[in-house]
């Protein structure tokens, strides 16, 4: 079985396990404090052109969430998103039991518009009573979207805008950041990124670690007893090396986005061999997530050698499925997919 449904089911980058080895007997503070979190700091800083930025390591991209959003937001505000919004969608309520509420936005490709922001905003403050709702503050977008699509620099410069003029703050989701940022056509940078978002985090989990998520604050309001929060919200590791050491590898000669290119070729290897195929698509990606509509009777022959994420059932007999690669996905292993949906689709 050739698993092509999600970007984390295999371990960590060769590279990373060596640099843990390496380094497994050196006696070093805990808590995030060692050298190898401070240099992967740094070096973020300097990617994002950032000096100003507070860099932490976090585990996972739930965690990271609900983290960041507590600190943000005051106990009566709330977070405006896209309806499909990873927070929203697929975190269990995580941000809910933070005591807030998201105020979720119809999205447009997995994105949503500074428009859609500047209405909520008058929606709630040109209420008669808006102390009696919870009050907008914090925009959460991820990028790519949790469709893979992308947003452009123009939009999320006038994401920036918006947030400005109702003064609210941004917060990215960069779970699959380095897949973004590697894609063809892509004109957002990490400049660009650091500038817009008050804060914003880099994935590892799906991109090459073995966990973890690189948390950068470029608001200096939002800095201050930031570790308060995480501690409270079990979110600071004893053995904080390991997301160090893990961050510095990946950041190192550009091997991030090298990975990210990796998979996103792949990936459009994928959704090719699918159009050639008469395929259809829910969305237009170009990064390593293909969302691919097939007809029921090939998705099962399929299935038996692949596995997909469902993403719904569709009318006419299909079903809308997640086809996604990883920054490990072997060549060998598209050729295939390749290879069998031409024999299967020509029969």
């Amino acid at each position: 079985m050739i698993r092509l449904n999600c970007d984390y089911s295999e371990g960590a980058h060769p590279l990373i396990l060596e640099k843990l080895a390496q380094t497994n007997m050196e006696q070093l503070p805990g808590y995030g404090q060692d050298t190898y979190c401070l240099q992967a700091a740094d070096l973020i800083k300097q990617l994002c052109h950032a000096p100003q930025a507070d860099v932490h390591f976090i585990s996972g991209g739930t965690q990271t969430n609900l983290t960041v959003l507590a600190a943000l937001l005051r106990p009566y505000q709330c977070v405006l998103s896209p309806d499909t919004g990873h927070i929203n969608v697929h975190e269990t309520g995580a941000i809910e039991m933070t005591g807030h509420r998201i105020w979720t936005l119809p999205h447009t490709d997995g994105k949503i518009t500074a428009e859609q922001i500047t209405r909520a905003c008058k929606t709630h403050w040109q209420d008669d009573n808006p102390e009696f709702a919870p009050q907008p503050k914090v925009v959460y977008i991820s990028f790519p979207t949790e469709f893979g699509t992308l947003y452009t620099k123009k939009e999320l410069y006038d994401l920036r805008r918006a947030c400005d003029e109702n003064h609210l703050y941004l917060f990215m989701d960069g779970a699959r950041l380095g897949y973004g940022l590697a894609a063809t056509g892509n004109d957002i940078t990490w400049e660009d990124i650091a500038a817009c978002c008050d804060a914003f985090y880099i994935g590892g989990t799906k991109l090459g670690a073995l966990l973890g998520e690189a948390v950068v604050l470029t608001n200096p309001k939002i800095q201050q007893d930031f570790r308060y929060i995480m501690k409270q919200r079990g979110a600071i590791l004893a053995k904080g090396r390991i997301l160090g050491i893990q961050f510095l590898t990946l950041l190192q000669d550009d091997l991030y986005l090298k990975l990210a290119a990796h998979a996103n070729q792949l990936a459009l290897q994928i959704r090719d061999a699918c159009q050639n195929a008469g395929l259809k698509f829910l969305y237009n990606s170009p990064t390593n997530q293909q969302f691919v509509i097939m007809p029921n009777a090939l998705l099962k022959k399929l299935e038996q050698l692949y596995a997909f994420s469902h993403i719904a059932p569709l009318e006419r007999n299909q079903t809308a499925v997640r086809i996604c690669t990883s920054w490990a996905t072997p060549p060998s292993d598209v050729e295939q997919f390749v290879s069998d949906l031409k024999r299967l689709t020509e029969n």
